[in-house]
């Protein structure tokens, strides 16, 4: 078996840097160099600002602790691979924007631009693995350009070893995992390569966590975990629709499922949708690896998870439409929260994308609150062109203003739309808020974080709006401040309905 000194790990983004930082923690007698093109990501991760939020503790104490020990960030790749006793793929997956597979199939320039570049410098036997979302069967693509640009077929083994994290929670996943799952040939060769990663991870997780299958097997449940989880997102969600014109409360009827453990209450909250860099792209992935498997009814099963997820996010953007009066041209609409989800800074595949282009497409003027998102971030997403349409920046540059301060966000706005779930924004003071917005207020919840406030929203005098439930709205007075100015006006006269 061969032993694991060096460790090199191509790619410093959510998945690479984290799990390699704890890897250096938990094996002080392992080298570990973590290698990007970007200069300015590694001089991040050198820094005391890490370019990655994460809200779970430890991930700055983890890096601290080992850097400059046997922790390294560094843009020479060459040197590090050359070195390295095993090499993690850890780079981006995209989903293809032209070309055969647009929209769907995985781009894997990156994977293969790291396998010919490593097979260019390498001296010796190599462990590589791939830790980036793959199609099945990638393994035996970085074989073969192994196999063309090497004197051996035997100085690579390649493993899969996808990555099972939640971003927001990435050191607690890391150190406590469900699982590890480790796919590889299964000759004595690839046996071994096997081992020698097991025993990395056997320094703190427990041997019967470790899960060893093929390559095609690990690559494919790394695809269906994220598929059955999106799944249940928007199984979920279809429910949520049907709740609002029933009178029923998702909520309550997630809860109710949920209790039944052959089901379990985990993936069932209901809200605007997915997103994040996995589950739309590795769905997609899926079903595009279904149409050219000649698996025409599995590939439209697993279509219809990302159609209900874009039916969400389309209703709930002309939910918002139909109440305030059917227009949103030239109105200002104060939109809170711009990451997928709390507790990470990051926002790719996030429904607030996609639901500030649809009231952007209708005239709306949107100011944008995160209090982890970047301008410059938010701004690129508007802008970025989708494999069906392109955005002029000059209309968003026009449309859209990014704001420092929540209030600010709301004052003068016709509405307030919440689409990611950040803790402060139950705790804003709506009083403030309510005063300084235009009349009617409305509130729309897209992520039922403000369930337990909507009896006091509603005394305020705002229009509550939510998934998955219709609020009995309230009558207010609302040009009415001083309750001596009520005891004033004649008497309501009782109507007969």
């Amino acid at each position: 078996m061969v032993e694991v000194r060096r460790i090199c790990c191509i790619g410093a983004g959510y998945v690479g840097g984290p799990t390699c930082s704890v890897i250096a923690q938990m094996c002080p007698e392992v080298t570990v160099t973590v290698v990007d093109v970007n200069e300015d990501r590694i001089r991040a991760w050198n820094s005391d600002s890490l370019p990655i939020f994460e809200v779970s503790p430890g991930l700055q104490e983890v890096v601290d602790s080992c850097r400059g020990v046997n922790l390294f960030f560094s843009t020479d790749m060459d040197e590090a691979i050359k070195n390295a006793d095993l090499v993690f793929i850890s780079v981006n997956t995209p989903t293809k924007t032209f070309g055969i597979g647009k929209g769907r199939a995985a781009d894997l320039k990156h994977i293969e631009a790291c396998a010919r570049r490593i097979a260019d410098v390498s001296i010796g036997c190599k462990i590589v693995v791939e830790k980036s979302t793959v199609p099945v069967r990638a393994a035996e693509s970085i074989r073969r350009i192994f196999n063309a640009n090497t004197k051996s077929s035997f100085n690579f083994q390649v493993l899969s070893n996808p990555e099972f994290l939640a971003e927001g929670t990435a050191i607690t996943d890391l150190k406590n995992p469900d699982r590890v799952l480790i796919g590889g040939d299964e000759t004595p060769e690839g046996q071994h390569a096997i081992e020698a990663l097991r025993s990395i991870y056997e320094h703190w997780v427990p041997k019967s966590k470790i899960i060893t299958t093929n390559t095609w097997s690990s690559e494919l449940s790394k695809l269906a975990a994220n598929a059955f989880l999106a799944q249940r997102i928007s199984s979920i969600n279809s429910i949520s629709a049907l709740c609002e014109v029933t009178g029923a409360d998702v909520e309550e009827v997630a809860h109710a499922i949920g209790t039944d453990q052959r089901i379990g209450s985990c993936f069932l909250k209901a809200s605007v949708g997915f997103g994040g860099s996995c589950f739309q792209k590795d769905v997609l992935n899926l079903v595009y690896l279904c149409e050219v498997l000649n698996l025409p009814e599995v590939a439209r099963y697993w279509q219809q998870v990302i159609e209900i997820n874009d039916y969400q996010r389309k209703r709930f953007s002309s939910r918002i439409i139909s109440c305030l009066f059917n227009t949103v041209t030239d109105k200002k609409i104060a939109l809170l929260g711009f990451a997928f989800k709390k507790n990470t800074g990051d926002t790719r595949e996030s429904s607030s994308i996609y639901i500030s282009r649809y009231l952007l497409e209708e005239g709306a003027c949107l100011h944008i609150y995160d209090p982890k998102v970047k301008a410059q971030q938010i701004m690129h997403d508007l802008t970025q062109p989708t494999p069906s349409e392109r955005h002029d920046p000059a209309t968003v540059s026009r449309l859209v203003t990014i704001v420092t301060d929540p209030y600010k966000a709301c004052e003068n706005a016709h509405a307030i739309v919440i689409c990611t779930e950040w803790d402060m924004f139950t705790e804003l003071d709506y009083e403030k808020i309510y005063k300084a917005m235009l009349k009617p207020a409305f509130i729309f919840d897209g992520r039922r974080i403000l369930d337990s406030l909507h009896d006091q929203l509603q005394h305020i005098g705002f229009q509550v709006e939510t998934i998955g439930k219709r609020v009995n709205q309230r009558i207010h007075f609302t040009a009415i401040e001083d309750k001596s100015e009520i005891d004033q006006q004649q008497p309501l006269k009782k109507i007969k309905l």
